[in-house]
């Protein structure tokens, strides 16, 4: 079986810079790791490949950097990488993300599960993995909590509805976007980390996808555009007010809409 994990590099802290031009983060030469929730994708990944056999390919799409999660990815278990990197990519959206790494998904051998994690922690978007199943055609289940059976061409799943749980079956190939609840990823592999750290990464940029539109690539082909980004201001105001619970709570009524959260 072959199995695909999205991760993505995002950044390590809070102090980031900030293209006040382009409304992006500017993410070359900042200290990264792995998204936390990718861990755990690529953890079911090669669990799957574990039980049923088969071959897991991580894929990124950013700096050259980025390079350094898929090292990870193969400490973890990963058996190949690809990394999207290219000028024209930078800036994308979740849309021109999600279909810079579905073209790049159709240059790569059948796939039976993707895997990506519920969201990132720089966009908390949730939109990427969706989105990429969208383009691909493929079936998908968001918010995955846990991965049973995988049989007749079907797997079956535990999702996160919000007021419960629900077990579905999901055809093969299909795409699935985990959360921590899924598993409990493992350490880096020191044995791993040796055996593959001459194991190649792929790097694509855009002319290695053939029959992509380029218009549809990174800040061009992002139909939402950032208005303005900034970081939140420092320090916090403090007041202290005294009275009745009634008057408390008409003055706290009061600030809410003051400051328009009603």
């Amino acid at each position: 079986m072959h199995f695909i994990v999205c991760i993505k590099q995002v950044p390590e802290g809070t102090e980031v810079e900030i293209d006040e031009e382009k409304g992006v983060l500017k993410r070359e030469g900042v200290e990264s790791k792995l998204n936390i929730y990718d861990a755990y994708a690529l953890e079911a990944a090669v669990r799957l490949k574990e039980r049923l056999g088969g071959t897991v390919t991580v894929i990124s799409m950013g700096p050259p950097q980025a390079a350094a999660v898929i090292r990870e990815a193969y400490m973890l278990g990963a058996d190949a990488g690809y990394l999207l990197s290219d000028r024209k990519f930078a800036g994308a959206d979740t849309l021109a993300t999600s279909y810079t790494l579905a073209e790049a998904m159709g240059h790569l051998p059948p796939v039976d599960v993707i895997f990506c994690g519920m969201q990132t922690t720089d966009g908390d978007t949730a939109q990427v993995g969706p989105g990429i199943a969208e383009l691909l055609g493929l079936p998908h289940a968001s918010y995955v909590t846990e991965i049973g059976a995988v049989t007749d061409g079907a797997i079956v799943i535990d999702t996160d509805m919000g007021d419960g749980i629900e077990t579905l079956q999901i055809d093969l190939p299909c795409l699935l976007t985990v959360t921590k609840e899924v598993n409990q990823p493992r350490l880096p592999s020191f044995r791993l980390k040796m055996a593959t750290k001459d194991r190649p990464i792929s790097v694509w940029g855009s002319e290695a996808l053939v029959g992509a539109n380029p218009d549809n690539f990174g800040l061009d082909g992002s139909p939402t555009q950032v208005e303005r980004i900034f970081p939140p201001p420092r320090g916090r105001d403090r007041e202290i007010w005294q009275g009745t619970g009634a008057e408390l709570s008409q003055r706290m009524g009061a600030k809410l809409k003051e400051l328009k959260y009603l």
